[in-house]
């Protein structure tokens, strides 16, 4: 399907829910353009994942043009249950002050019905304002925290009775991942409802590394796991997930296991972690406060009253 913006004779918004190699390629010069300009990814890894590798259930692509040049994109993702479809969007750094935004903004409420919600990576005053122009309000906050790790100045680990900890084998320990992290993460639909494709692309990554990928089990079973990632080009490590079974939370496991890839992270010669966080994760937040992270920038979501 293809709509011509009225404002703007030669701007063209294409929808589709399945993007070619070559399509996907332009897409990612075009987030890197952004990157390098906005100091942050304007999409998601989850959205940038789904670029390539064929349709996904749920998930639309908005290619925006002026003159065949492609100059904005959008993805919107509609695979919760419960909540409004999800949506990221981008204009290209070049471009941007022309309406393309708002023309991205306007397609992905008519494709939603609606009903949308909106993430503003970085928080940026540009993006405030678009949402305030499309009707949008904000209803969450999730914060990047870091902390350096020269020194690591935490304490040893120490882990639950009877719970050791051994790193992740690849063709072997995917199914029981899945089912602790959906169970840990159930009241978290992004994370809890990652799916064995989903898993498989970040295995694929070049980041993927096993032996930063830390599982915690009991009498033979999985009842936690700190995933830890690297980001080469900055030097930065992550604390990427950590997930602990309902049965088996409150009982310090997360905190040994958040110190376990800490200590990893820092023997990679890794100056600085850091980790996302809800900011209405109270409980969370201090943990994490009291390991030494500090709130380094905030992404924000926008969405429709309805």
């Amino acid at each position: 399907m293809t709509d011509t913006a009225a404002l703007d004779p030669g701007r063209q918004i294409e929808t589709l829910d399945e993007i070619t190699p070559e399509q996907a390629s332009a897409v990612l010069e075009l987030l890197d353009a952004a990157a390098r300009s906005d100091g942050v990814q304007a999409v998601s890894e989850q959205g940038r994942l789904q670029l390539r590798g064929g349709p996904r259930a749920g998930v639309r692509h908005f290619l925006l043009t002026v003159g065949g040049e492609l100059t904005g994109y959008a993805q919107l993702e509609d695979t919760d249950p419960v909540e409004a479809p999800a949506a990221e969007l981008v204009v290209h750094p070049s471009y941007r002050g022309r309406g393309h935004g708002r023309a991205l903004g306007a397609a992905l409420l008519a494709a939603s019905g609606k009903r949308l919600r909106v993430w503003a990576h970085g928080g940026k005053s540009a993006a405030r304002h678009l949402a305030q122009v499309l009707g949008l309000t904000m209803f969450r906050e999730l914060r990047q925290l870091r902390r350096p790790l020269e020194p690591l100045d935490i304490a040893e680990p120490v882990l639950p009775d009877g719970v050791t900890v051994r790193t992740f084998v690849p063709g072997q320990d995917e199914a029981a991942w899945l089912a602790v992290n959906a169970d840990a993460f159930a009241h978290h639909p992004e994370q809890g409802g990652l799916t064995g494709r989903d898993l498989a692309d970040r295995e694929a990554e070049p980041w993927f590394d096993p032996k930063g990928f830390f599982l915690a089990e009991r009498d033979g079973r999985l009842i936690g796991f700190h995933w830890t990632k690297v980001h080469a080009a900055e030097h930065l490590g992550e604390v990427y997930v950590v997930g602990i079974s309902p049965d088996a939370q409150g009982g310090g496991l997360g905190k040994a296991l958040t110190a376990i890839g800490l200590r990893h992270l820092a023997a990679q010669g890794l100056p600085t972690a850091m980790l996302y966080v809800d900011a209405d994760n109270t409980a969370a937040v201090t943990v994490y406060e009291r390991l030494g992270f500090v709130t380094h920038e905030v992404d924000l979501m926008y969405r429709t009253e309805s």
